[in-house]
């Protein structure tokens, strides 16, 4: 990677700046709405609905009024948010290194997923050779696509342990430089792009349908390693009093089995670095790295972090599927799960958005899932 010494400070501004940068290479994804899916999460749930949850003795269900913003990142290259911090890593390099200094010696990352799949076409579309390790246990469809992106494939073991031993083999073999999956300023800020675009595209569409009035109040993302969360929170600070007050910014992680390692760092003061989980969000597996840490709790960029268990974010998956007729993946419904099931969240909501509630942007952060595992999802109902 980039030098971080060298790389543009964490402000909106470097956000606008990588924006520029990989404009020429990314999608201007859609923003969507939905009116069944803004009266759900406005309906306060009935007892029945708690029972079994945290949240069963609660006395009054929270009544916030929502009305979601849903930017579709699984309609972007590759299907997921991650092309825009790989462009803007591989810009970065370009402007650092050379050109013709990565085409000799390429770039290198460990992922299994979407990550990989992004560094593969960055570095494809600018003649650089990409090596990708990627555990024995990937899905095969994953394996196929960054194969079809013309990366070089080495095999490891799972653990992060065993990804790092290869990947430094494979730097002391060809000299590629490494692009993490999103421990880097230059994948946060490219990251970030996606809630720049929001920003602008809700504004539009409120201005057009004459509710000047209105405003984007707030912004939900998943939280994986927080490259995405943190970027999203540059993108919403400093922002110009006269655009109407600040967007809270908020991360969304499953509970199940510690996946929440970014929500018990934050209230906890203390950044978790390991997970051991299997929830179905598999893209949010990972721990929160140091630098996205360093935005979302150390300079309080973001309001708030809030979980679901495996059967709010299945229902979230099926609402999605059934009424938007859109394919996303699992990870990329967290934050609308928290919005319709969360009561800690929601009461928040109304008590901060009173009766004129709030206009909530939800990332869709991708949509690259396995039809079969899908099935066997849903199957499993």
């Amino acid at each position: 990677m980039a030098d971080p010494s060298t790389t543009p400070p964490f402000t909106r501004a470097s956000v606008l700046a990588a924006h520029s940068l990989i404009k020429p290479y990314i999608h201007e994804t859609p923003v969507l709405t939905n009116t069944t899916l803004d009266q759900l999460a406005s309906t306060p749930r009935t007892p029945e609905e708690l029972k079994g949850t945290e949240w069963e003795a609660t006395e009054r269900p929270a009544n916030p009024k929502i009305r979601f913003w849903f930017k579709c990142e699984n309609f972007q290259r590759i299907g997921a948010f991650k092309a825009r911090g790989a462009f803007h890593a591989v810009e970065r390099l370009k402007k650092t290194e050379g050109l013709e200094g990565l085409r000799k010696g390429g770039v290198v990352t460990h992922s299994s997923g979407n990550h990989a799949q992004a560094l593969s076409l960055a570095a494809r579309e600018n003649g650089i050779p990409a090596y990708i390790v990627m555990p024995t246990i990937s899905p095969p469809p994953k394996i196929a696509a960054t194969k079809g992106y013309g990366a070089n494939i080495t095999f490891s073991g799972s653990t992060s342990t065993e990804r790092e031993a290869v990947t430094q083999e494979v730097i002391e073999k060809t000299g590629a430089r490494l692009v993490p999956p999103y421990d880097h300023p230059d994948i946060i800020l490219g990251q970030g792009t996606a809630a720049l675009e929001l920003q602008s595209q809700v504004a539009a569409s409120l201005s057009t349908s004459g509710n000047t009035n209105r405003r984007l109040n707030a912004v939900i993302t998943p939280c994986g390693g927080g490259g995405l969360l943190s970027g999203t929170a540059l993108a919403c600070s400093d922002l110009d009093p006269s655009s109407g007050g600040p967007i809270l910014v908020f991360g969304a992680e499953p509970s199940f089995s510690g996946a929440d390692d970014g929500r018990r760092g934050y209230y906890s003061g203390q950044r978790i670095e390991s997970v051991s989980s299997l929830t179905i969000a598999d893209g949010l597996r990972t721990p929160l790295g140091a630098y996205p840490w360093s935005i979302i709790y150390e300079r309080k960029l973001v309001a708030g972090m809030y979980s679901v268990g495996e059967e709010e974010i299945k229902k979230a998956l099926r609402l999605v599927y059934e009424r938007m007729k859109v394919v996303v993946e699992p990870s990329a419904v967290v934050g609308l799960a928290v919005a319709l099931f969360n009561e800690e969240f929601r009461s928040m909501v109304e008590r901060e958005g009173g009766e004129e509630g709030w206009d909530l942007g939800v990332v869709f952060s991708g949509g690259n899932v396995e039809l079969a595992a899908l099935g066997r999802l849903f199957g499993e109902e």
